[in-house]
């Protein structure tokens, strides 16, 4: 599943309640800073495997190994992980974490259970912000906390690492500091863009967004995302046409990664709207 949505935790919960107290001695985690190539797989994971433990006289006889990110092991360290996992199956677990699956070789993925983890419902993130800064005596308005969850997209981590920031800066975490903290543009900023890129020429399209980037400190990249589900609610627009400005806006947000100057990519974002002007004209006459 994506990041923040409770799968390193919920595993580390589940090797608490199996081995209490005995839990370091039966478990060997490792995460992304961890080194895991093919080298710790043949060594460290398959000694610890290898070996049996003792754990509590009521607790499971297996020891658990957790390889968090595993997504990012070498497609080598992949098949040496595969044959540890067929020779020690007996007496160890493997919990995989990642956060694509599909970048996992089928001979690992099809001797697993997969359990998907789905981004955090709004309503359940909502309560848990709003539980930890009660807990951490945070004034966190109503605003504030929608728009944590808002940007988050459903990673708990992100709302928490944000709602920190926020708090380090400003005593009183509302919509206006989680929006400043973020350097995301507010929902006010996003519709005067959409404002200006439907109704003003080019020139001052272009000038607009130059100086909402200045104003504000926005990055276009943000800006783009922000005017994809805008475009999807515009009225009146044939189905090509929002396709074609979906598919530009989408090239430039790809060309924007890359790195390509983003003074130039502003008249890419400009040219995709100005094409969709012209056929909400022309479907108008």
């Amino acid at each position: 599943g994506p990041p923040g949505t409770g799968k390193t935790s919920t595993v580390l919960a589940l090797a608490q309640s199996m081995y209490g107290k005995h839990v370091k001695a039966m478990t060997l985690s490792l995460n992304a800073s961890d080194d895991r190539g093919i080298d710790v797989v043949r060594r460290q994971i398959q000694d610890f495997a290898s070996t049996r433990r003792l754990g509590s006289d009521d607790g499971p006889a297996f020891s658990l190994i957790i390889l968090d990110e595993c997504d990012a092991m070498t497609r080598e360290a992949q098949m040496a992980l595969r044959r540890v996992i067929e020779k020690y199956a007996k007496r160890t677990r493997f919990a995989l974490i990642c956060n694509q699956v599909s970048r996992l070789i089928p001979a690992i993925q099809s001797r697993c259970t997969r359990f998907r983890f789905a981004p955090l419902p709004v309503d359940c993130a909502l309560a848990r912000v709003k539980e930890v800064a009660a807990a951490e005596n945070v004034e966190l308005t109503d605003g504030g906390a929608s728009a944590l969850v808002k940007l988050s997209q459903g990673d708990m981590r992100r709302v928490l690492n944000t709602l920190q920031s926020a708090h380090l800066a400003h005593a009183k975490v509302d919509e206006e500091a989680v929006y400043a903290t973020t350097g995301a543009p507010r929902p006010v900023d996003t519709e005067r863009a959409m404002k200006s890129l439907l109704n003003a020429s080019v020139s001052e399209a272009v000038k607009d967004i130059r100086h909402l980037q200045e104003a504000r400190g926005i990055s276009l990249l943000d800006l783009v995302r922000e005017l994809l589900p805008y475009t999807m609610r515009i009225q009146g627009v044939p189905s090509g046409a929002r396709a074609r400005c979906l598919a530009n806006l989408a090239d430039t947000e790809h060309r924007i990664s890359l790195g390509c100057a983003e003074k130039t990519q502003i008249g890419g974002v400009v040219a995709a709207f100005v094409e969709l002007r012209d056929e909400l004209v022309a479907v108008a006459q």
